[in-house]
């Protein structure tokens, strides 16, 4: 079911070669596809986002925008313990990011010299959320919070209508509680064009955030330049650091809660104990048994899963920095030890009883997360990326006078006489 591979320099290798080409095979045929679907909606508006929703969705909404009483009345009818539960964690996430904010600043000098920095939310953001069914009203959470929490004056939501037309309720209670500003019921390419380009219908945005597949994915990519995007996701990853400490019971679990996801999806255990090892694999193969994606879980784990037996639990920490996963779990005899090791991860959970799904619903911390090895460079999604900065920079004459020989000399050096000038000019 999953591959055991004992590390020795060798026989990891072919794995992990498999594994980074999934992430970085490009698909030609929905390049252009996309491609296409940008081009028409950037030319021809809301008649072109109407033709590719009935094309994709079956059935295009007699308005695209969700009306404001339909999201109040999500709201008014769901069941009150998911309410709850979402302002549960919507009080765990604001709270989290709320620590993330930053201050602008200004320096005044005694020479009276002032510098300083601005910083403000963007105008307006677009959050792309799946519907239909793979909706995920956690996704609103994780996006629209640290965008309100950085001032960000209107968040946008789309996403694609249900059979009948209509939007998730699901997803207008969590965009209710999160205070999105409006609602679209527009899916796929389509409606990332529409909100990168602006329609009749759809305002242009200025940064496209949110989860999708393949070809939002795509078209994400595609349109970087004309909008700020959060990042390109591949699939989701899971590693799990264990010691003869860990319980199989829980390795497994954990694993599959990221293998479910798609056939894609990769989860590895990295352990130092060759019982824990074979009692996880047997356990893998019991507990598969009674989930509704078994298939799925299969198939992602002898594809693209592994369970990895180091010597040394020094061995396996180098391992998962040198995979950098999305999903980072230590069930090792005392984790804490080894946080400042850990440099590449995009969020870490430690101990047994910190699984996987408490970060993508519930703790607080972000679940929008850099995949395929990307966390040796990027971090999770945070306020961070709904904000923009300005310097600002005042001399007087006699400060610029003192500065202005330095100024010049550097100029010059660079065979820039125009800025060198500019300084001349003054004096």
């Amino acid at each position: 079911m999953i591959p055991v591979i004992r590390v020795n320099g060798t026989d990891e290798t072919a794995f992990l070669k498999k594994l980074r080409a999934r992430a970085s095979s490009v698909n030609d045929e929905v390049t252009a596809s996309v491609t296409e679907i940008i081009r028409n909606v950037r030319d021809q508006g809301d008649e072109a986002v109407r033709a590719y929703t009935l094309r994709f969705d079956g059935q295009v909404p007699a308005c695209f925008e969700v009306d404001r009483e339909e999201i109040n009345d999500a709201l008014t009818n769901a069941d009150p313990e998911y309410v709850n539960a979402l302002l549960n964690a919507v009080a765990n996430i604001t709270d989290f990011h709320t620590r993330q904010k930053q201050q602008s600043f200004i320096d005044a000098k005694q020479n009276g010299v002032i510098m300083g920095q601005r910083i403000r939310g963007l105008k307006r953001v677009g959050l792309y959320v799946p519907g239909g069914t793979a909706a995920y009203p956690s996704s609103v959470l994780m996006n629209a919070i640290p965008a309100k929490i950085a001032g960000v004056e209107e968040i946008v939501m789309v996403t694609p209508p249900l059979k009948d037309g209509k939007a998730n309720p699901d997803i207008l209670v969590a965009a209710a509680l999160c205070g999105v500003d409006r609602v679209f019921l527009l899916g796929g390419a389509q409606a990332v064009a529409a909100l990168a380009y602006g329609t009749e219908s759809v305002p242009k945005v200025d940064k496209i955030v949110g989860p999708g597949n393949i070809f939002v994915a795509t078209a994400k990519k595609l349109l970087f330049g004309e909008v700020d995007i959060d990042m390109i996701a591949g699939p989701s990853e899971i590693l799990i650091l264990a010691d003869e400490t860990a319980n199989p019971v829980y390795l497994a679990a954990d694993l599959m809660s990221q293998a479910e996801h798609d056939r894609l999806a990769s989860a590895i255990l990295v352990t130092t104990s060759e019982r824990v090892a074979a009692d996880t694999v047997k356990e893998l193969g019991r507990q598969v048994q009674a989930l509704s994606r078994k298939e799925i879980i299969e198939d992602s784990l002898q594809n693209y899963g592994a369970v990895f037996i180091c010597d040394r639990v020094e061995q396996a920490v180098d391992l998962a920095n040198e995979l950098a996963p999305e999903h980072l779990e230590v069930m090792l005899k005392d984790p804490m030890q080894y946080i400042g090791k850990l440099d590449n991860a995009g969020s870490v959970f430690l101990g047994q009883y910190s699984p996987e799904p408490l970060g993508d619903y519930y703790a607080g911390p972000n679940h929008v997360l850099p995949t395929s090895g990307t966390a040796r460079f990027f971090s999770p999604l945070s306020v961070d990326a709904f904000i923009k900065k300005s310097s600002y920079i005042c001399y007087t004459e006699e400060a610029l006078y003192e500065a202005k020989d330095d100024i010049m000399l550097l100029a010059n050096k660079e065979h820039l006489t125009a800025h060198a000038n500019s300084i001349r000019v003054r004096f």
